[in-house]
């Protein structure tokens, strides 16, 4: 709560003011550290905005004509504004199938079968041929200590690399971490672990790494063999 604390500690890498037209905002769920007020409301400068439930999708057409779709995907979590609306409304991940690239964002997060659920859901449309599966995976890797509280709502560095492996996803990205002080693990614990908890589940490091904030990356686009 911006009244309350815990205060950031890391600012934007882009401030509000300085973003470009934004077509699309997906919201994983209702959390003050996940859904600022202000910049929401400062983003929500078209008309309407769209409610799914788990599994539902909805497509969006670009000014250049280009078609994506957002389905919202299961997680284990729950959600919150105020001390009487406790899972009243629906938290989630979301996975987006665009030509150029399919992405998936984990959400906040325990560990559940719901990512081997997706990877199994979308599979008919992620086949060698057609590319292969997830270009990028976004998967939350913070705020996960003590185990006995937070296991339920947040995964551990190593159910965060398993994620990565139920969705078999091509590159994953770490996030969750390094901004708010939410748990007693430090907020730089992934920096220091990640990379041995990858060696230890026989996963490639580049495959799975941490981006500091504010870095841009840029991936290849999505290619299906004809």
């Amino acid at each position: 709560m911006q009244f309350l604390g815990p205060a950031r500690v890391l600012q934007p890498g882009v401030a509000l003011k300085d973003l470009p037209h934004i077509d699309v905002v997906a919201i994983s769920h209702n959390h003050y550290d996940h859904l600022d007020r202000g910049s929401i409301l400062s983003l929500a400068k078209q008309p309407g905005g769209v409610e799914l439930d788990w599994w539902d999708s909805h497509e969006v057409i670009g000014a250049d004509g280009c078609r994506a779709e957002f389905h919202l995907t299961p997680a284990q979590h729950w959600s919150s504004r105020t001390p009487t609306d406790r899972n009243r409304t629906l938290w989630g991940g979301w996975a987006a199938f665009g030509a150029d690239c399919h992405w998936f964002f984990t959400g906040d997060t325990g560990y559940s079968k719901d990512f081997s659920d997706a990877r199994e859901r979308f599979a008919g449309r992620q086949s060698p041929e057609q590319g292969g599966g997830f270009d990028i995976a976004l998967i939350a890797v913070g705020a996960c200590l003590p185990r006995w509280f937070m296991k339920d709502q947040h995964v551990d560095l190593n159910e965060a690399v398993q994620i990565h492996l139920d969705l078999r996803a091509k590159r994953s990205v770490g996030v969750h971490w390094g901004t708010f002080q939410l748990a007693d693990d430090p907020l730089d614990q992934p920096l220091h672990e990640l990379a041995g908890v990858c060696r230890a589940k026989g996963v490639v490091e580049e495959t799975l790494v941490l981006i500091p904030v504010g870095r841009t990356t840029r991936l290849a686009r999505r290619v299906a063999m004809s």
